[in-house]
């Protein structure tokens, strides 16, 4: 354009007709005159250029081709990079080498001066251009303070930093800025650097690494340990990414990983005590604490210390977690976005997430995916990530060629955007490099980072396993290679930046330690669980891990408290807001109800969750469409219908002072979610914390969080919980998905003794819930679940609670309560007994009725329309697990001449069958016979559509009151 303006100024546009005319420091230019014309030739011979356009446009289109060939290297330099160590693989699994990319610079033999040439002619170019000068484009910082430099060098800047140990995915990224800044920090001439101290520092905790493995394969050779061998320098990596993290501000750090390397990341990161992880090895030890325990490499630990590199405190929290690989993921980001929500982290510059991974769980788990897609969602945001994959480029004994569809196990992180770090592992300088990177990326942008470590895998799955039966080739490779401390250590030892003397002191000082350690550790003969908890109370139980009462306080609240509560749930409490016409009849329906002293499902859980705001205990409520509610009988969040995202949560004006209620859409999720809402409950006892399912029966997605942490976490990891499942459940003919909550599978995993007659006391209540696993309810009534969501935080300790929620109940005329069964002095019951005509003469009864449940007003209108009210009794049980053996005893004994029957909406094979027939055996001790009806097994039949469930209810319901010729089965 330049040169198009020489020839004739009005060619160009008027703007760069005034930028050119003022190029030459603000003087006035005509072509014409005669000295311009001699500036003119200076100026073309200068740039090479003569008066022919044709050079001109050949100039301009050398100079876009050397730009196309660096955007070639950002973009696919990592596909070409010598990122295996073994160099048996390509990491990406191929072996193509792209056909832009020039790979042999320096070594220029005839093949590879063939490639050359076609790479070179790719781009317009020839092999006599090599030694040519561009200019650098600002997309580029390979020239450092030069902004022009040979392509020979270009080449060769390109290839060192984006060729030889380090792998760069990042240009997928489209914010130029995050771009800049990668380029920025790889491209630049001589950034990895390290000074002598740092040196010896990589090297010093390499050797920690490796004689921590050595000693336990010398020690305890037949004992699974899941050793880190073959990526021994995740070690210093995980401590320059925590180190790197202090320096700028961090001060806790929460960590999930999988087994491989765990008692290492525990030694040498976390800083537990050696002896305390040795004496693991032990078969002698027995156990101090309730519950069966676990495996040494799944348990997690708390600890606070002193960062010797930058002499802050830090405190890191490694979570314990099962065989499910990746399935800590969401629960890791759960509990960091709870310990920057109490510590008013907003921006995540306190409290950060480092997470582990495998590369083929990576890749073949679904949860990693539901993870990284609550990264940047506001309520489930930790504001970045450092992600760590041990790429051992093989599965248990699967080949990766078999194990993704993907060149690489860490595709799925660039579907948020997430920069991807691969590096070869035997090049400990790199993996610093890289990891101090990594937290500066995390610490910048708040966004996650990947950090890829292509490794081997030095023995097999486990210490016990051949894995010459199905990778006879790569292990042949591996028994051949040296080891990283070897290759480290003679490298420093080389350049004399260390000497063979000291390297041998700093083995022979570790040894020592370890040896030491391992004399202590003989001295423990009892396991203390409760020394490994990763998610301490300080200050909740006694100094032994106990209660400190075993009692629980009436749940019930002040009547004016209820009224407040319900008035503003009421309202709009934002000025100039329009809601919905068809909200405005819902608010005015809940003002109607709190003049009458009444609530519905939706008003109790209203004032449950207001009365503990004021109490100063937060609350969060998650799951999918929470915020209005499945059924749209919620409304937590008011939208205003003329401005747009304009919002106001009711909940959040009850008091000027007052605990936050948080409540959030999620993702469409629940593994990801649940496992999140999990984490986020363990960082404090002081918060009731909830996930609604939108209907009962998806809750089996999130299958792996119930079974592997919620059931059984306190039982492996004496780890107390007090999360609280909502799960919609009733059978109304809503098709066999959206009826059935499955209770059976939460019954079937409560650990009560069906056939032990517990011994009552004043505490048994309190002292049943605090043995079992969880509990399990299913109320009737509103009041009575507004107390079993009080009595969650009102209890000594935590266990988590399954709600089993209703639906056609939100809106039922008759399922409404009283305030005077919520007021203070009232509490949660656990069974509700008749309390109508029936109870005034209990020896006249012919048949009392157990159910639970929706289906206790089935029942009632049923005996009505019969006229059985006198005949029948109709008896609640409100709350399954723990089995309320000891009102249900009193019940029994109340109406001595009756039938009993067990009544349940479900078929015999789902719902409580199981679970309550032993119990109410035990109960009776088979001196009088209990019936069963339910509804038939046909297909469907229960839970189909809108036909068949009536059908069946009708033959459900003339079973259940056949007083003359019984026709339900007996148990």
């Amino acid at each position: 354009m330049y040169y198009a303006w020489l020839e004739n100024p009005k060619s160009v546009h008027k703007s760069w007709d005034l930028f050119f005319r003022n190029v030459n420091a603000g003087q006035a230019y005509d072509p014409h005159l005669p000295d311009q014309l001699e500036r003119k030739a200076s100026f073309l011979q200068s740039h090479g250029l003569t008066q022919t356009p044709g050079k001109a446009e050949k100039l301009v289109e050398d100079h876009l081709a050397v730009q196309s060939l660096i955007r070639a290297y950002q973009i696919r330099g990592h596909h070409v990079a010598q990122l295996d160590p073994l160099g048996i693989l390509d990491a990406d699994l191929d072996s193509f080498v792209p056909s832009d990319l020039i790979t042999t610079i320096d070594k220029l033999g005839a093949v590879e001066r063939l490639r050359l040439q076609t790479v070179v002619g790719f781009y317009g170019l020839h092999e006599s251009d090599l030694d040519k000068v561009f200019q650098l484009p600002t997309t580029t910082f390979i020239g450092g303070n030069e902004n022009s430099l040979s392509l020979r060098e270009i080449i060769k800047r390109l290839e060192n930093t984006y060729c030889q140990h380090i792998g760069l995915e990042f240009m997928f990224i489209n914010d130029v800025e995050q771009c800049q800044w990668i380029r920025q920090k790889f491209e630049m001439p001589g950034v990895m650097k390290f000074t002598n101290e740092e040196k010896r520092t990589l090297l010093a905790r390499l050797v920690r690494s490796m004689r921590f493995e050595d000693f336990l394969a010398r020690k305890w050779s037949s004992e699974k340990r899941f050793g880190l061998e073959g990526c021994e320098v995740m070690i210093p990596a995980l401590k320059t990414i925590i180190d790197k993290s202090s320096e700028m501000g961090i001060e806790y750090v929460i960590m999930g990983m999988p087994h491989r390397g765990r008692l290492n990341v525990l030694a040498n990161v976390i800083r537990k005590e050696l002896e305390q992880i040795f004496c693991q090895f032990d078969p002698k030890l027995e156990a101090a604490d309730e519950g069966s325990g676990d495996v040494k490499y799944h348990l997690g630990m708390y600890h606070e210390r002193i960062n010797r590199a930058t002499n802050k405190k830090i405190t890191l929290s490694l979570m314990a977690n099962p065989s499910h690989l990746e399935a800590v993921d969401p629960v890791v980001q759960g509990k960091t976005k709870a310990e920057q929500f109490y510590r008013g982290d907003t921006a995540g510059k306190k409290v950060m997430s480092i997470l582990l991974h495998g590369d083929a769980a990576f890749a073949g788990q679904g949860v990693v995916y539901e993870t990284f897609h609550l990264s940047d969602l506001p309520s489930y945001t930790t504001n970045g990530t450092i992600h760590v994959v041990v790429n051992n480029q093989i599965g248990f004994t699967t080949d990766p060629r078999m194990a993704r569809s993907s060149p690489y196990p860490t595709d799925v992180a660039r579907v948020v955007n997430a920069p991807i770090f691969h590096v070869n592992a035997d090049d400990p300088e790199a993996v610093m490099y890289v990891c101090s990177v990594a937290a500066e990326w995390r610490n910048t942008f708040n966004k996650d980072v990947v950090v890829d470590l292509v490794c081997y895998r030095r023995r097999g799955h486990n210490e016990m396993d051949e894995p010459m039966f199905t990778q006879p080739l790569m292990y042949k490779q591996i028994h051949k290679q040296v080891p990283v401390l070897k290759k480290y250590a003679d490298k420093l030892i080389a350049d004399g930046t260390v000497t063979l003397q000291e390297f041998e002191e700093e083995i022979a000082k570790y040894d020592r330690i370890c040896e030491e350690a391992y004399t202590r550790s003989k001295d423990n003969k009892i396991l203390h669980i409760k020394h490994w908890l990763d998610s301490p109370w300080p200050g909740f139980f006694n100094v032994d891990g106990e209660p400190k009462s075993m009692s629980c306080p009436p749940t019930g609240i002040s009547e004016d408290l209820l009224t407040h509560i319900g008035n503003v749930a009421s309202s709009v409490p934002v000025k100039d807001f329009k809601i919905h016409a068809g909200l405005s009849r819902i608010l005015r329906a809940r003002l109607e109800m709190t003049k009458n002293r009444v609530v519905d499902w939706a008003l109790a859980e209203y004032m449950a969750f207001g009365s503990f705001l004021k109490e100063g205990i937060h609350v969060r409520l998650s799951g999918q469409d929470v915020e209005r509610g499945t059924f749209s009988h919620r409304h937590h969040v008011l939208h205003d219908q003329e401005v747009d995202k304009r919002t106001c949560v009711p909940m959040n004006h009850l008091w000027e002072q007052q605990a936050p209620y948080t409540v959030c859409n999620s993702s469409l999720s629940e593994y990801g979610v649940l496992g999140f809402e999990l984490g986020f409950a363990m960082a404090s006892p002081n918060a009731l914390v909830c996930w609604e399912a939108q209907f009962g029966d998806f809750h089996n997605t999130a299958q792996c969080i119930i079974d592997q942490f919620i059931s059984s976490g306190q039982a492996k990891w004496v780890r107390h919980n007090g999360i609280v499942l909502l799960l919609p459940h009733g059978m109304e003919g809503m098709g066999p998905e959206h009826s059935s909550a499955r209770p059976e599978r939460f019954l079937q995993m409560s650990n009560d003794d069906s056939d032990a007659y517990p011994e009552f006391s004043e505490q048994f209540e309190v002292s049943q819930l605090y043995e079992c696993n969880w509990i399990v309810v299913n109320c009737s009534t509103p009041a009575n679940y507004f107390h079993v969501l009080r009595r969650q935080i009102l209890l000594p300790f935590r266990k988590p609670l399954i709600v089993l929620t209703p639906k056609s109940l939100l809106r039922h005329p008759e399922a409404k309560s009283s305030f005077d069964e919520m007021v203070s002095g009232t509490t949660f019951q656990r069974v509700i007994p008749e309390n109508g005509l029936a109870a005034q003469a209990p020896h006249e009864v012919k048949r009392v009725i157990f159910c639970t449940g929706k289906v206790y007003y089935d029942l009632v209108k049923e005996r009505k329309n019969q006229d059985l009210e006198k005949q029948v009794a109709i008896t609640r049980l409100e709350q399954i697990s723990p089995f309320p053996f000891d009102l249900l005893k009193e019940e029994l004994e109340k109406y001595p001449g009756a039938d009993l029957v067990w009544c349940q909406e479900e078929h015999k094979n789902s719902g409580y069958y199981d679970y309550v027939k032993p119990r109410f055996r035990t109960i009776v001790n088979h001196t009088r016979p209990i019936w069963y009806v339910g509804r038939e097994p046909a297909a469907a039949a229960a839970t189909g559509n809108k036909n068949t469930h009536l059908v069946s209810l009708r033959r459900f319901l003339d079973t259940a009151f056949n007083l003359e010729a019984f026709e339900g089965k007996t148990f």
